[in-house]
């Protein structure tokens, strides 16, 4: 994993992009050259870049380049004939080509070559991956309850970044809540156990370091031995894209600006005509009111009015007492059943990020009612609010819809890892992500 702008990436990831933005370039600039009459009058390759970069933005936007993103070949190809449909349809919209370039002509041709080369480069890139000499062996330090976390994260085998744990080294004092059979034989140097295990990273897993068992010493002798060592916060936060609770140090928060102003306004003004189709499908269907207004707390803990399509009935919660949507949820109406899962309620929101209430990217904002049970209950979580809420955010297109507390802590956990590592370019990263997520409908109630 590699690090840009303070977000962690998979190198494999970067190493796909690159190559495929590559392939894509020489199948287009291939596809021009052939289509050319005799003696290349004419010549002009301008469309090879402007289509391949098309191509590799919108397998982007369709999830082809995400962290956990490892398919097969059916997957691949169930997203690469959308994703270069979308990508030929803004050469067309964007670029303007020649006739040369037409989807019947060179273009066609780019598209076939493009997409043969992607699917085979990335069976080879994925097979690859999946090879034990691609895996990065790991050593963890501790048995507990955290150790047992790491285990299930490696287990998990998603990504393009394939991890191992080779064993658990015991601390006295520690619960154990590790199967035995994964614990590594006492009495023997961490470093000669690193290097006959071929590990190549120890993480430390212990909560209480305070312990004199703790094997500070040994730590020393395997960082200076050449194998790195790190501690299970680091660990999550470089392969989970989550900042522990358990583990954090309010000094790691770093925040960023964005570029609220100029992407709310230009949704607002490109979703103006879904909107007006909305509301009338709102009217039509129940004759009630359009728009939907409920307090929320925002930076700082101070409340604002988030404004959205109404997509529940009008007596969703007759009794006063905020609920939680659930699956299913019978106080959804027929229409609002498709703006939440297409996320179209969400689109006045952008008038808040006008008036400043909230920006485009950032935790999503609660309900004062949720926010007091979920503070009393989950240390840190008031540290959502030192930075304005969102219309999207990490958790949002990393996490499923949460209705209990054990989904807010891990909502929270992404939450604090966009606190801390804030920048345009996860921004970015995010906005794309949402893409996908609203069109394939995932985590809506």
């Amino acid at each position: 994993m590699i690090r840009i702008f303070n977000h962690y990436v998979s190198r494999i990831g970067v190493l796909l992009l690159l190559l495929e933005l590559l392939i894509l370039l020489t199948a287009t600039a291939i596809s021009v050259l052939m289509r050319l009459p005799r003696g290349g009058a004419g010549l002009s390759l301008w469309p090879a870049p402007a289509l391949a970069a098309l191509l590799v933005l919108s397998m982007g936007t369709l999830g082809m380049y995400q962290h956990s993103a490892h398919e097969n070949v059916r997957h691949t190809l169930l997203r690469i004939l959308p994703a270069f449909a979308l990508g030929y349809s803004l050469f067309s919209l964007l670029a303007r080509p020649a006739p040369a370039f037409r989807l019947d002509q060179a273009g066609g041709l780019a598209l076939l070559l493009g997409a043969v080369s992607v699917l085979l480069t990335r069976l080879v890139v994925f097979k690859s991956a999946e090879l034990s000499v691609m895996e990065q062996r790991l050593i963890l330090i501790g048995d507990g309850a955290t150790a047992r976390e790491c285990m299930a994260l490696a287990a998990r085998r998603g990504g393009f970044h394939q991890f191992h744990v080779v064993g658990c080294m015991t601390v006295a004092g520690e619960t154990r809540c590790v199967p035995a059979s994964a614990l590594l034989p006492e009495g023997t140097s961490l470093l000669a156990l690193a290097r006959q295990l071929d590990a190549h990273e120890i993480v430390v897993s212990v909560s209480d370091r305070r312990n004199g068992a703790f094997p500070v010493r040994q730590l020393l002798e395997c960082a200076l031995g050449g194998v790195r060592v790190i501690d299970a916060a680091t660990f999550f936060e470089r392969e989970a894209c989550q900042i522990r609770v358990d583990a954090l140090l309010p000094s790691f928060l770093i925040f960023g600006g964005g570029f609220d102003l100029l992407a709310s306004a230009v949704i607002c003004v490109a979703a103006l005509p879904l909107l007006l189709v909305a509301a009338l499908a709102i009217r039509l269907d129940d004759g009630g009111p359009v728009f939907y207004q409920q307090a929320r707390v925002g930076k700082d803990g101070r409340p604002f009015q988030v404004l959205k399509l109404r997509s529940m009935r009008r007596d969703a919660e007759p009794g006063g007492t905020p609920t939680w949507a659930s699956a299913d949820d019978p106080r959804v109406t027929r229409v609002g059943h498709w703006l939440r899962k297409l996320r179209i309620d969400e689109l006045p929101q952008m008038l808040n990020v006008l008036r400043g209430e909230m920006s485009f990217v950032g935790p999503r904002p609660e309900r004062a009612y949720f926010v007091e049970l979920l503070c009393a209950q989950i240390e840190y979580y008031h540290v959502r609010h030192s930075i304005k809420p969102g219309v999207t955010g990490l958790a949002q297109v990393r996490y499923r819809y949460g209705a209990s507390v054990q989904d807010a802590v891990q909502k929270l956990q992404y939450d604090l890892y966009y606190v801390k590592n804030n920048s345009l370019f996860l921004d970015l990263l995010i906005l794309i992500d949402t893409v996908q997520v609203v069109l394939l409908g995932k985590g809506s109630r």
